[in-house]
């Protein structure tokens, strides 16, 4: 996956776009921007089959 995700995430918590699909591959990748976000705790993945993850900000998510 050629995606940025420092700006896919910043994409997510603005509500630009509703998820990021994360392969396994890339997910090492995913996870070092995804801890240096300060709204980690409201980032929320959601596993699939095959590996995938879906990730979706959801507010107020770590309350």
């Amino acid at each position: 996956m050629a995606e940025d995700f420092e700006h896919a995430l910043t994409q997510l918590v603005a509500g630009e776009i509703d998820e990021i699909k994360v392969e396994p591959k890339d997910f090492l990748k995913f996870r070092r921007f995804w801890q240096e976000r300060p709204e980690r705790k409201e980032i929320i993945g959601i596993a699939q089959r095959n590996g995938q993850i879906i990730y979706e900000f959801r507010e107020n998510a770590s309350n």
